[in-house]
């Protein structure tokens, strides 16, 4: 079998095999194993791309031959990949995209990953210094790069391809860094012990000058004895001045939290969800409930769920696009993008079935999605199906199934709109 090409049970089999390595080895064996894990590693990385790259261009073909569109063609190859490898839709557009810059662009980077003398994430950093310059030019920084790629760390690497770019095509470089001013944007992602993230991608000159502004408040209010720490008083500003607020803790905007009764009434221990963050202990909402301020208004509206499974169920309408209530009840019991591994928030309200083929405007037959899943599932050859137990099966054009389920609850699901005074008011 030594130098025929590898079949796909094969590759099963080495699922399997590589979970009874032989335990009584020498460590200095151990090590040896390490390392050759991580070659694999690469050489996997590297047989991926070029199964991507093969993959978009049979569908291309078979597309090209059916008359589509040459705009249309390859639509939800990307999201395919991502499934493949459980990844998310966005997610499978850079890895998409990683492995025709491999295939096509780079061969020196390809060559060292395909040995396992890189990894994917070196690969990647290759491939992202490069990506605005000419493809005569790329070729150029792979070529300098191939002999001490796999000595560098990843700091190296990046370096390293940004310096042979600058003197090759310099006025690429700064047209990049001109275009990337539209990519602003501000992010939120949930952190441990019930804390956030929030992320601002800023231009330089802003992002300097907005935390060297925190900074000198900090420095501030500590020469005046404020007893918080530096970047205590950075964090408390920064709130103050987003939300318009004297004191940071107040609650400035709507806040949906979907909670059992027990654990918001009766001490019960489930954890609770917030709308767009996630999971909650359920002390720490009844807490966030009990210490609003006297003017909040607070709407406590009953989700219904079954018993069977615990997923929440009821409400549908008549009308096509789903209404206000109906949204927010999906909003509320998917939490997130239900497409598996996707984790995006929810934009979209989406018929499972098609309104447009007698899909009802139901929450059996609803799905929050966000704005690229939403799209990708109009792809030719995608079809998803609700079923009775509430599971959403998404089939792909090559025959692939995937299932997702929203969250479970158990007892009964209720909703908390928390309200500023002022928001009434306006």
């Amino acid at each position: 079998m030594d130098g025929l090409p590898l079949a796909t049970a094969q590759l099963a089999t080495w699922v399997d095999a590589l979970a009874t390595l032989h335990p009584d080895v020498p460590d200095a064996e151990r090590i040896d194993r390490i390392r050759l894990l991580e070659d694999v590693k690469g050489a996997i990385a590297a047989a991926q791309a070029r199964e991507a790259v093969a993959l978009k261009r049979s569908i291309v073909a078979a597309e090209a031959e059916r008359g589509v569109p040459y705009g249309k063609r390859g639509r939800g190859v990307a999201a395919q990949v991502a499934l493949a490898r459980r990844e998310s839709p966005h997610r499978g557009d850079r890895l998409m995209g990683l492995a025709e810059a491999l295939v096509g662009e780079l061969p020196g980077t390809m060559a060292a990953l395909t040995r396992g003398l890189i990894s994917e994430w070196r690969a990647t950093l290759v491939c992202r210094e490069t990506a605005c310059l000419s493809v005569q030019d790329r070729r150029e920084v792979d070529r300098r790069l191939t002999l001490g790629l796999p000595m560098m760390s990843d700091r190296q690497v990046a370096a390293s391809a940004r310096r042979v770019g600058y003197e090759l095509d310099p006025y690429s470089i700064v047209n990049r860094s001109a275009s990337a001013v539209a990519d602003r944007r501000v992010t939120m992602r949930p952190a441990p012990d019930t804390m956030a993230i929030i992320s601002a991608l800023l231009p330089v000159a802003q992002g300097v000058a907005m935390f060297a502004a925190l900074t000198r408040d900090a420095e501030t209010a500590r020469s005046n004895g404020d007893p918080r720490t530096r970047g205590q008083v950075m964090a408390d500003t920064l709130v103050s001045r987003a939300t318009g607020l004297s004191e940071p803790d107040q609650v400035p905007i709507e806040l949906q939290l979907v909670i059992t009764d027990k654990s918001l009434l009766a001490g019960g221990r489930t954890p609770a969800d917030l709308v767009s963050y996630g999971p909650l202990p359920a002390g720490m909402a009844r807490y966030l409930v009990a210490s609003l301020q006297p003017e909040t208004r607070l709407w406590l509206r009953r989700l219904y769920t079954d018993p069977k499974n615990g997923q929440l169920v009821a409400m549908e309408s008549q009308r096509r696009l789903f209404p206000k209530p109906l949204r927010q009840f999906l909003l509320a019991r998917d939490q997130l993008c239900r497409t598996p591994w996707c984790g995006a928030p929810i934009r979209h309200s989406d018929h499972v079935q098609p309104a447009r083929s007698g899909g009802p405007t139901s929450a059996a037959n609803g799905q929050g999605l966000c704005e690229r899943c939403n799209q990708v599932k109009e792809s030719m050859g995608w079809r998803s199906t609700p079923e009775a137990d509430g599971t959403v099966v998404t089939t792909t054009r090559s025959g692939q199934r995937y299932s997702s389920l929203p969250p479970p609850r158990t007892g009964i699901a209720i909703r908390v709109d928390i309200w500023p005074a002022r928001a009434e008011a306006a």
